[in-house]
């Protein structure tokens, strides 16, 4: 098997030298507003607003749908603490649900005994750039009355029953930080069909200027997560280059994968039925015994991964929160045995086997 060739960067450097050309620009205005209009024509919805990273664009997206004090959303374990902290800068309360290994959406069973009369809203999180079943989380929101607010960090792309990720709910949230599909280095951008919540995060984004209609400026406090004019322009190059950079992305896991699918122990995760992955990263369930310490093993050995280089575990066991009264264990045994590697832009088929050729001779060796 063989790598395509990557996608062109020349489109970087015309595009940030227009941008260095307009400074200083303090509203980031010309590629800002271009990138707001393709993103949202991209994704099949009717606005986009860009930010400073996908952590803020989940603040106002949360914000935008009256998210406050003494107010309850749903949250899977199976996320990382950056899904939370909005939440508690809000004043609001997350409470932690499990999620199923046997599909990695979220185990509605669990999140409907978690509901209560405070309960406002559901965060679903596309882990990885899998995307759990639109029509499942649609129908529980709706039983339940509450506002889905969609972090997509790790999901541009990614399609599931002709629902782009992101547009399910009220609101969808999006990282561009190194490391995404789509990136700019670092920022942010929510998609919404209702023109309100684009306003409402218009205004947040900007210490409330310009404000809604029917509002004055200032008469709220919000704070800055404006998009510096720069990352504006690296934002609006890579969208334009983003089908390239998707199955640049998709060719990459394809090849991981596939050199590795006779390494004993290793077994690759297919996307769900009618899933358009994205390829994030690359997904393997670990029959190994020790998987985590196996997974941390090649994290040492130069392999990134989820769990052993960056320690992820269930959010609900992080020390800002209380100990779990019933911890979400299928979330434990999902992050316990499955190695996502991380992949970046610039991976070659040199960097991809010499990380399949590591993981294959770790396999082979492991003793825990």
């Amino acid at each position: 098997m063989t790598l395509p060739l990557p996608p062109d960067r020349a489109p970087l450097l015309r595009e940030m030298t227009a941008s260095l050309s307009a400074m200083p620009d303090p509203a980031a205005s010309g590629h800002l507003r271009l990138f707001e209009d393709e993103a949202a024509h991209a994704l099949g919805t009717a606005h986009a607003v860009a930010v400073s990273s996908g952590t803020t664009a989940l603040h106002a997206a949360l914000s935008a749908c009256g998210i406050g004090p003494g107010d309850e959303v749903l949250v899977p374990a199976l996320t990382v603490i950056m899904t939370v902290a909005p939440l508690r800068a809000l004043g609001a309360t997350p409470v932690f649900v499990d999620s199923d290994p046997a599909t990695l959406d979220l185990d509605y069973e669990d999140a409907a005994r978690k509901v209560t009369a405070g309960t406002r809203a559901i965060i679903p999180v596309h882990l990885w750039g899998r995307m759990g079943d639109p029509g499942a989380l649609a129908a529980f929101a709706s039983e339940h009355g509450l506002a889905i607010v969609e972090d997509a960090a790790q999901a541009v792309g990614t399609v599931r029953n002709n629902r782009p990720a992101g547009t399910v709910g009220t609101v969808g949230c999006f990282s561009m930080k190194d490391g995404k599909i789509l990136w700019s280095g670092e920022g942010g951008f929510l998609t919404t069909a209702s023109s309100q919540v684009a306003e409402h995060a218009r205004a947040f984004r900007s210490h409330w200027q310009p404000a809604p209609p029917g509002e004055a400026p200032l008469s709220r406090l919000a704070t800055n997560f404006r998009l510096a004019a720069p990352l504006a322009a690296l934002a609006l190059a890579n969208l334009r280059r983003m089908p390239g950079l998707l199955e640049w992305r998709r060719s990459q896991t394809r090849y991981l994968l596939n050199a590795l699918q006779r390494v004993p122990g290793l077994s690759a995760l297919a996307p769900a039925a009618r899933e358009e992955w994205n390829g994030f990263s690359p997904l393997l369930h670990i029959g190994l015994p020790g998987p985590r310490a196996f997974a941390e093993h090649l994290a040492q050995q130069g392999v990134p991964n989820s769990t052993g280089s960056f320690r992820l575990v269930p959010c609900d066991t992080r020390p800002p929160f209380p100990v779990p009264q019933q911890p979400c264990r299928g979330t434990a045994e999902i992050l316990d045995r499955t190695l996502a590697v991380v992949l970046a832009e610039g991976d070659t088929a040199a960097t991809l086997d010499h990380y399949a050729n590591v993981v294959a001779r770790a396999a082979a060796a492991w003793a825990p």
